[in-house]
């Protein structure tokens, strides 16, 4: 389902390095810009690059990634946070799961939780799984509650009340009177953020949910207001995690929606060309300068889980690494995240061992090869030396690269570890991509599935740097370098439609469920959507799990008269997950039933810039030889023999020896393939 804009469209990316803005025309042309972001007043730069370029334009409309959310649970920089809940639960989100990331590892310690203790308060009610009140909510206990709220001085007021998924009652109540207590402070309601069972994630995602909300409200606000004052009013709308888009006011309302909401327009756009190029088996591989993203494609479809845990060395879905961060249950897109980017920062450990990362340069001051003050050397840096990245002016000039700046960086490093700059050099790339394939590993081998039969969609600024070697490494013999690759979680953005999500907890017999139930479930579930369902592609799914089990498996519901094909297409799926499936007959439980209604997805057709890039030189000399550099128009259909680098106005992609480019008329896009 695709709509055609007759108007422009602008979409903006924010890294942690980097701002991209692209405009999409309504002749399919593309103007860019790519500018050093501007912490920690990321707005400034959204705005003025975004007006600069919007210049002259009718918008239809302005979509945003952004990792503001998320770097502030990193960094934690949130709001003052306080979290209310039943008395005898105070301690839930300090107590967590049992989940050690590091098993062998007995020094390691749980993070602490967003909400120190002092700020956890209890009320006096209950409510029973059932719905009985087992103890009404006392309204003056309530407001007992706001005074020491409001003494405490809280910015931001999380509330999860036991069993509120299903009986939201005091809850509500106790939020209307908090609201009413407490001039300028934000309440976060769980029956609003999650209704669903487990109190632990439910409390965690609310939590999250209220520590970043303060921050998302001022940061939205500002967009908003800089744009107001640009003469941009067209809708602003920002990326979900789950890689649609939500109203500018629902970002404000549940941002923990938001957290991964860049890397997965990202996700969404490898999606489109994957499928134009016949490709239903993909990794898409995002590279940036602070991190390093990847999400699996399979059959056509993207991953995507109901689980997300931020903030630990490896932040990611899958439930093999928990307990060292914040757990999430948002709908999302499956995306493991380590801390390897262009700006990941290369040092020695107290053994005296090179390690790379997590920590970044950042924008600011950014490699030491782009003059702004940075000294440490970093990915970039070594890249720079190796000469798979060209001297001089980088994107829209804001910066240069000076290759002496880079070994400078290397050289008392190197000293250090009685090396040449070369040898360091070579070691930091070869440490990052180490790094990057615990991500790849995590969304492919990790969970079943060979990456010697999926294609490896490469992007971000040091991605296509990257992606013939990470290639190797895994297996996979082909890599796509789209066009604009820089700029590609912007160009996502571009391609996203508006979702929403709605879930009911449910307790049933799979093998013995009336369909008739499952239908009444899900026209509830669609008409709490507040959509006209007619103008929506709805998509139905169930998570289940055999009768004992702890975790849900999700899948998708086609007809739910069948539920026969739903039982199979469980067992199916856990046998590939987990290599086993129940005796016959064992019996499964249906724990949640969801509904998604999918808006109109804009057609984006082909983007391409209305000037093309040529590099500044023919040749280069690096740690391969002295290589020929190329353009992306110079390169045919038919296969060109490596190793070459072809340079852009926002990457460079390494051809390594053994492999071939070659690129596609109809997208524009880079396909390198490896020799027999």
């Amino acid at each position: 389902m695709a709509t055609t804009d007759n108007t422009a469209r602008l979409g903006v990316d924010v890294g942690g390095t980097f701002t991209d803005v692209i405009l999409q025309r309504a002749d399919g042309t593309a103007a860019i810009r790519k500018v050093l972001s501007t912490p920690p007043r990321y707005d400034v730069a959204v705005v003025s690059a975004g007006a600069s370029l919007a210049s002259g334009s009718t918008l239809a409309g302005v979509v945003h990634g952004t990792t503001v959310a998320t770097n502030a649970v990193l960094e934690q920089r949130g709001a003052r946070t306080a979290l209310v809940t039943t008395e005898g639960f105070r301690d839930v989100l300090e107590l967590r799961r049992l989940r050690i990331p590091r098993m062998y590892e007995p020094f390691w310690r749980k993070p602490d939780p967003l909400v120190p203790r002092r700020l956890r308060f209890e009320v006096r009610e209950r409510m029973a799984a059932d719905g009985e009140v087992l103890k009404p909510l006392d309204d003056a206990d309530a407001r007992d509650v706001a005074a020491a709220l409001r003494e405490a001085a809280v910015e931001s007021v999380a509330v999860c009340l036991l069993h509120a998924y299903l009986y939201p009652d005091h809850e509500e109540r106790l939020g209307a009177i908090l609201r009413d207590e407490l001039s300028g402070v934000t309440v976060s309601l769980s029956s609003e953020i999650l209704r669903e069972q487990r109190e632990y994630e439910r409390t965690a995602t609310t939590v999250v949910n209220a520590y970043v909300r303060p921050l998302m409200e001022r940061y939205v606000g500002a967009i908003r207001t800089g744009l107001d004052a640009a003469g941009i009013v067209a809708p602003l709308t920002l990326m979900q995690s789950s890689g649609g888009v939500m109203t500018a006011e629902d970002a404000t309302m549940r941002p923990v929606l938001a957290l991964e909401s860049g890397p997965a327009a990202g996700v969404v756009a490898a999606l489109e060309i994957a499928r134009r190029l016949g490709h239903a088996n993909a990794i898409a591989f995002d590279m940036g300068g602070t991190t390093a993203k990847a999400s699996l494609i399979e059959r056509g479809i993207v991953s995507r889980g109901r689980e997300y845990e931020v903030g630990g060395s490896l932040s990611a879905g899958s439930r093999l690494m928990r307990g060292s961060g914040e757990l999430l249950r948002i709908p999302t897109i499956d995306i493991a995240e380590v801390g390897a980017g262009g700006g990941s920062i290369a040092w020695l450990d107290t053994a005296g061992g090179l390690q790379v990362g997590p920590r970044s340069a950042g924008a600011d001051p950014g490699p030491a090869c782009y003059g702004r003050g940075g000294t440490q050397p970093t990915v970039t840096d070594a890249n720079v030396f190796l000469g798979f990245v060209p001297e001089g002016p980088l994107a829209d000039g804001e910066i240069a690269v000076d290759r002496s700046l880079a070994a400078g960086a290397l050289e008392p490093l190197a000293a250090e570890l009685d090396m040449t700059a070369v040898e360091l050099a070579t070691g930091i790339h070869a440490i990052a991509n180490a790094r990057m394939m615990r991500a790849l590993r995590s969304v492919s081998s990790e969970k079943g599935r060979d990456p010697r039969d999926f294609a490896l969609i490469a992007y971000g600024g040091a991605g296509p740097v990257h992606a013939t070697g990470l290639a190797e490494d895994l297996g996979c013999r082909t890599v796509v370098v789209p066009a604009l690759a820089g700029l590609f979680s912007a160009v996502g953005l571009l391609y996203a439609r508006p979702e929403f999500h709605q879930v009911r907890a449910v307790h049933l017999d799979a093998r013995a469920v009336e369909p008739r139930e499952l239908d009444e479930i899900f026209g509830e579930l669609g008409r709490a959507l507040s959509v006209d369902l007619d103008e929506v592609e709805l998509v139905r799914t169930a998570e289940l799990r055999y009768d004992g089990q702890t975790w849900e498996i999700e899948v998708g519901v086609g007809d739910p008269a069948d539920t026969h094909a739903l039982v199979e297409e469980f067992e199916d799926e856990h046998e590939r997950l987990y290599g086993v499936r129940g005796e016959p007959g064992a019996p499964i439980d249906i724990r949640a039933l969801r509904l998604a209604a999918l808006g109109s997805m804009h057609a984006v057709d082909r983007l391409s810039l209305a000037d093309g890039f040529e590099p500044g030189a023919a040749t280069r000399e690096s740690v391969l030889g002295d290589l020929p550099v190329r353009s992306r128009a110079s390169v045919g259909e038919a296969p060109a023999v490596g190793p070459m680098l072809i340079d852009e106005y926002d990457t460079t992609v390494v051809v390594r020896p053994g492999w071939t480019a070659r690129r596609d008329p109809v997208t524009d896009t880079l396909v390198l393939k490896a020799l027999e």
